[in-house]
């Protein structure tokens, strides 16, 4: 029987669930399958990309290390394509790969300013207070008054984070560096903007909830953004999850305020226009203009300029994919370019045979699992209907690419490493009553999944 050698390269939610679908899929041959992940562990953004207090989330992780612990998915973890292993080793070892890589980076805010000290991508700071192994340990956190730009569930977590006090995200696995990050925060006022109405947020309801349920944090809504036009009203009406947003808000701005230490405003109908210096090449404040409804389900310019000050500003509006080395990228929309999960070279419009996409780096950073899940089975039908495109390997066999790993000097970690290092974490919070605390440096990942 014909034998598929896949690599899929990516260990997060997409390239799990790409895995496992071809594994239960029906076809008419054998497959062996080999994860290639850049980080010593694996799970991707729900474990570098979901905020430490949201555990409901982070059971996802139960789902795909039930597909892990199998034993019929090799994981070669702390690999990194394009330097550790190459497109040309690919060729010579599988007949096809599904690239799985996600969308890490932030989407630019093209206004003056952006580029200031004090001015940062959601992004980097996610991937601080979630324990990311290549970014520094320490983040600053030195300003009374902060500005979230965004009106989706990213600007919300980060929102939360820089809002929460320190002791309350005690219980969750967040490593000591960020625990201490946080304790030591100034931060008293953080300012969210969204260019459109309440009506018209990304926001879902339970996060947006979760907000409010914050201690010693008061909700600051401004009444000029519920004047409602005639399309909010009707999205009310007619949309089940806006009108729960609607009635969380309305609760809010029935609350009495100026008893808590620290304040959550929302901001909607604001345009970002400029991020102000403060002469010596820092964050001072934020300009926007006000906006209002334009009778068609989008905003326009009402003239009015207004200025916040603050120290920091955090752009969360959307995640933006990174290119593959040897593999085509479209740089306006950050995805390799693709027909329902089959690479296609930009310059002909054909088929890039054996190359496959799927998640993010496929359809960009939007949609949740569910979406994941779908994506996953259309690149997989593809790939079965494929078979007389796939490569032809020189050397397939299942050790050939351990061999070349070990003879490149890469300390690359496995299933039984990650098994080590997820014990590990959880032995240190143990002590605290705490479920895990993260391992944050890679070079201490490395060394305890290694058993070095």
């Amino acid at each position: 029987m014909t034998k598929l050698r896949l690599a899929v390269v990516g260990a997060g939610p997409a390239g799990i669930y790409a895995s496992d679908i071809l594994l239960k899929a029906e076809r008419k041959f054998d497959v062996s399958i080999d994860l290639f992940e850049q980080l010593p562990a694996p799970y991707g953004l729900v474990r570098y990309g979901v905020a430490p207090d949201h555990p409901r989330i982070k059971g996802i992780i139960n789902a795909l290390r039930d597909v892990l612990d199998r034993g019929d998915i090799r994981i070669f973890g702390n690999v990194r394509y394009g330097e550790d292993v190459t497109l040309d080793d690919l060729k010579n070892h599988y007949n096809a790969v599904i690239f799985a890589t996600g969308a890490i980076r932030d989407h630019s805010l093209d206004v003056p300013g952006v580029e200031l000290e004090g001015s940062y991508g959601a992004a980097s700071f996610v991937n601080w207070y979630d324990g990311h192994p290549d970014v520094p340990r320490e983040w600053p956190l030195n300003h009374k008054s902060v500005a979230v730009v965004g009106n989706g569930n990213v600007a919300l977590d980060v929102a939360r984070v820089l809002a929460k006090h320190a002791d309350d995200l005690l219980p969750t696995e967040i490593p000591d560096n960020v625990y201490e990050g946080l304790q030591a925060s100034q931060v008293t006022d953080v300012h969210v903007f969204g260019r459109r109405g309440p009506a018209q947020v990304k926001f879902t309801p339970l996060e947006l909830r979760e907000l409010g349920e914050l201690n010693d944090v008061d909700m600051v809504l401004y009444e000029e953004d519920f004047d409602y036009d005639e399309a909010s009203k009707q999205a009310i009406a007619s949309n089940k999850q806006v009108m729960v947003i609607d009635r969380i808000m309305t609760k809010w701005r029935e609350r009495e305020t100026g008893q808590a230490s620290r304040r959550l405003h929302l901001h909607f109908y604001a345009k970002p226009l400029e991020v102000l210096d403060d002469g010596q090449g820092n964050v001072a404040a934020f300009r926007y203009e006000r906006t209002r409804p334009d009778g068609e389900g989008g905003v326009e310019g009402t003239g009015e300029i207004r200025e916040v000050e603050i120290g920091q500003l955090y752009r969360a509006i959307g995640y933006f994919g990174s290119p593959l080395d040897g593999i085509p990228f479209d740089k306006k929309l950050g995805i390799v370019p693709n027909h329902e999960g089959r690479v296609m070279d930009r310059k002909t419009n054909e088929q890039v045979h054996g190359v496959y996409a799927t998640g993010w780096i496929k359809r960009g950073p939007i949609g949740l699992i569910g979406h994941t899940k779908s994506d996953a089975m259309e690149t997989v039908s593809h790939i079965i209907n494929d078979q007389g495109n796939w490569w032809t390997p020189d050397s397939p066999e299942e050790q050939a690419i351990v061999d070349l790993l070990d003879e490149r000097g890469v300390e690359y970690t496995d299933l039984d490493g990650w098994h080590n290092l997820d014990a590990h974490e959880v032995a240190l919070g143990e002590p605290h009553e705490r479920a895990r605390i993260k391992v944050v440096p890679r070079d201490e990942m490395v060394k305890i999944s290694r058993g070095e």
